[in-house]
């Protein structure tokens, strides 16, 4: 029996990583609020409003009165991945006696990056930014592709939440 032939050498492309961490500042914020747009396109929205200026206004403000902390992920100075917390208030309940919430946005990876740990660690970063602020709970409406990563860090389903639009 004759074996067949394979070709004698098989081209793989490696990609080493260096992924450096920081957190956002301003210089970033234009290639930050595009990765957010990207973000919330994928995710399925469809409405066709410049959201740039409402999300210039709101990082600028939240990031100067320390309301709105971001990691991004880095690789050769190219931001790849985005973490985002909001630092609310509300009376305080039993679940959280603080009253202080984090409600995370932002959470994106480049498709060519997924699957490689980088959202965990944004994520990561973002519950201990949340934890140092205060906050006794952490939230999000996760996307489809985003309940296994909170699933599997602890993130427990509240079902009754809901949302009244303005």
């Amino acid at each position: 029996m004759m074996t067949p032939l394979l070709p004698s050498c098989i081209i793989c492309e490696h990609v080493w990583m260096s992924i450096a961490y920081r957190r956002l500042d301003e210089r970033d914020l234009d290639s930050f609020m595009g990765l957010r747009i990207r973000q919330l396109r994928e995710e399925g929205a469809t409405e066709d409003v410049d959201l740039r200026p409402a999300l210039l206004d709101y990082y600028i403000r939240h990031m100067k009165d320390g309301t709105f902390v971001s990691w991004l992920a880095v690789d050769d100075d190219r931001i790849v991945g985005t973490s985002g917390v909001s630092f609310v208030g509300k009376p305080p309940y039993f679940g959280c006696p603080s009253g202080r919430m984090g409600l995370l946005s932002s959470m994106y990876t480049d498709p060519r990056y997924r699957r490689r740990g980088i959202a965990t660690e944004l994520l990561r970063k973002a519950v201990d930014e949340a934890r140092a602020y205060g906050c006794g709970t952490v939230q999000i409406t996760a996307s489809d592709m985003g309940v296994k990563l909170y699933d599997a860090f602890g993130f427990v389903h509240n079902g009754n939440f809901m949302q009244y639009r303005l």
